[in-house]
């Protein structure tokens, strides 16, 4: 371990190549949506195994509610069915589940599917887990300022710690490392704020195949990396 590193506690997965990877197989998108849930189940594990304390993985974006609607409509039914029959096991796995971003587009039933799993695995503290669903980097930027916007805070008392305060990952550690599958190297408007000084990893590998000893060769890679957030190596922290 590079001795100016420190310690990792949150690690971020830009979940990519669902598509692609049903595609390779000539099957239908959303039998890689389906296969991608299986991948989150073992990479939970994986993580929690790991001793890594937050996991952010970014299922559907604000702009994937473009995406045809048949696609749209099999991945929420994989959401209802996934927060159904998980929910009990996450809490039995000490999981703490949060979901973040816009949930004024989803489903009432999706909607009480949320909150009975983020009320019945709050108190866990195995390894928290936050799904990113119908979620961007600008749109959670935008709601924090709007909510400081309606407090009436003074232009000059407004600082970087409170519109942290204010995004949906508010409470939660800035992400150590950001990890992207699939051979995309680009944020896609994924934790914009929060990920000013996170590290990244690229892998080709799409995200139904992304497994355990994937995540240990990411965690390797950040290792090795040097974290001086804007500091010169010598400079005390």
């Amino acid at each position: 371990m590079n001795p100016s590193m420190p310690a990792l506690q949150h690690v971020a997965i830009i979940m990519d190549g669902n598509g692609r990877w049903a595609q390779a197989r000539g099957l239908p998108r959303v039998a890689g949506h389906k296969q991608g849930a299986e991948a989150v189940e073992r990479i939970v594990r994986a993580a929690k195994e790991a001793g890594i304390n937050y996991l952010t993985l970014f299922a559907f974006s604000t702009e994937n509610w473009k995406r045809p609607e048949e696609e749209v409509t099999g991945l929420m039914a994989l959401l209802r069915q996934y927060l159904r029959s998980k929910t009990v096991e996450m809490h039995k796995n000490n999981v703490r589940l949060k979901i973040i971003g816009d949930r004024t587009r989803l489903s009432a039933d999706i909607l009480a599917s949320i909150d009975n799993a983020e009320t019945l695995t709050r108190d866990n503290d195995g390894i928290t887990v936050l799904i990113a669903l119908s979620y961007s980097g600008r749109w959670d930027i935008t709601q924090a300022m709007q909510k400081i916007a309606a407090q009436n805070i003074a232009f000059g008392d407004i600082t970087e710690e409170l519109i942290s305060a204010h995004l949906s990952t508010a409470g939660i550690p800035e992400p150590d490392l950001i990890i992207r599958t699939s051979g995309e190297q680009r944020v896609s408007n994924f934790l914009l704020w929060q990920g000013a000084y996170s590290e990244y990893f690229f892998t080709d590998v799409h995200w139904p195949d992304f497994d355990a000893g994937i995540l240990a060769l990411a965690l390797q890679a950040y290792s090795q990396r040097d974290r001086r957030f804007g500091k010169l190596r010598v400079q005390a922290s």
